[in-house]
C-alpha cells in the first residue's frame, strides 16, 4: 500500500493521447487540402504570392521560416483559403500549440492582422512630390516666356533711340508664375515616362511588406518599407503589386496620386500598366 501518487499517475492516460493524435497537424491538414483541391505548391505559390519554401515549411509545421506569429498566421488565413478550407480552426490551433512561443523576430502588422488605432496622419509625400514637379515645369516655362519678352523688349528699346525720344523704353513686367503654371495632373502625367509604367510606393502611414513584379512575373523587389521610405518601379508594359498593409501606403502611378484609400492590414493586389493608371 503506498500513499500518494505514483509516477505512471501523472502521466497522461491512453485516452488524452488517442485524443491528441486524433486532430492532424495545421501543416497536415493545408497539405491534405492541396492535394484534395488537385493544386501543386508552385499553385499555391503562385496565388498566395507566399514563396515556396515557406509553402513546403508550413505543412511540414516548421513556421520558423515565416518571421512571426503574425507572419504564420497571414500565411495560414491566405494559403486555407486557397485550397478551399475554413481558416479559422487552424488559427484557433495555432494559437493554441504555438501562440505561447517567443516569436524570432519581432511581429509587424502584416497582412489581415488585429486593428490597431489609427496614427495621427503624416505628410502626403507623394502630394508634395508631385507639387515639386509641378513647380520645375512652371519655373522652366516662366524662364522661357520671360526670355522671349526681353527679347521683344530689346527691339523695342532699339526702336526707341532711332526716333529720337528721350524716354527710354518701359520693360515689360513679368508675367505672373501662376498663368504658366500646367493643370498639375496633366502637367504630373506629362513628368513621367509615356512608354513605360512607373509606379512610386510610400510607406507614409506606416511599415508594410511590398511585392513588385514586372510583366514577366520577375520579382523585382520583396520586403518590408519602412515608414517613410519609398520605392520606385518601372517596366515597358506592367507592374504587379501586392501591398500588405495597404492602409499604411500611398501611390503614385505614371505621375498620378492614386486616390484609393484602403484600410490599416488590409491586403491588396494591384496591377498597373500605361497611360492613366487604373487599379488591376
Amino acid at each position: 500500500m503506498s500513499i500518494g501518487n505514483s509516477p505512471q499517475d501523472d502521466r497522461p492516460s491512453e485516452d488524452d493521447d488517442l485524443f491528441a493524435d486524433a486532430r492532424p497537424s495545421i501543416g497536415r491538414v493545408l497539405q491534405q487540402a492541396r492535394i484534395d483541391a488537385g493544386q501543386t505548391v508552385e499553385e499555391v505559390s503562385t496565388v498566395t504570392r507566399v514563396r515556396i519554401p515557406i509553402v513546403h515549411a508550413i505543412e511540414q509545421d516548421d513556421f520558423t521560416r515565416c518571421g512571426g506569429d503574425v507572419y504564420a498566421r497571414g500565411h495560414i488565413r491566405t494559403i486555407a483559403r486557397a485550397v478551399g478550407i475554413d481558416p479559422a480552426p487552424l488559427l484557433e490551433q495555432f494559437a493554441a500549440e504555438y501562440g505561447g512561443r517567443p516569436a524570432p523576430t519581432p511581429a509587424a502588422p502584416m497582412f489581415e492582422a488585429e486593428r490597431i488605432r489609427p496614427e495621427p496622419r503624416r505628410p502626403n509625400w507623394t502630394a508634395a512630390m508631385v507639387a515639386a514637379i509641378v513647380a520645375v515645369i512652371g519655373f522652366v516655362g516662366f524662364t522661357l516666356f520671360s526670355g522671349e519678352n526681353g527679347a521683344d523688349g530689346s527691339t523695342q528699346v532699339a526702336e526707341g533711340s532711332t526716333s529720337g525720344s528721350s524716354k527710354p523704353t518701359p520693360k515689360p513686367s513679368p508675367t505672373k508664375t501662376e498663368e504658366t503654371k500646367p493643370d498639375p495632373s496633366d502637367s504630373a502625367i506629362a513628368a513621367a515616362p509615356a512608354d513605360k509604367v512607373t509606379v512610386i510606393v510610400s510607406a507614409a502611414d506606416g511599415r508594410s511588406w511590398i511585392s513588385a513584379k514586372d510583366v514577366n512575373g520577375r520579382l523585382l523587389f520583396d520586403g518590408i518599407l519602412e515608414q517613410g521610405q519609398s520605392k520606385t518601379f518601372e517596366d515597358n508594359q506592367q507592374i504587379d503589386l501586392v501591398l500588405g498593409n495597404a492602409g499604411a501606403i500611398q501611390l503614385a502611378v505614371n505621375g498620378k496620386p492614386i486616390e484609393d484609400r484602403f484600410e490599416t492590414g488590409q491586403v491588396e493586389r494591384l496591377t498597373y500598366t500605361k497611360g492613366d493608371p487604373e487599379a488591376g
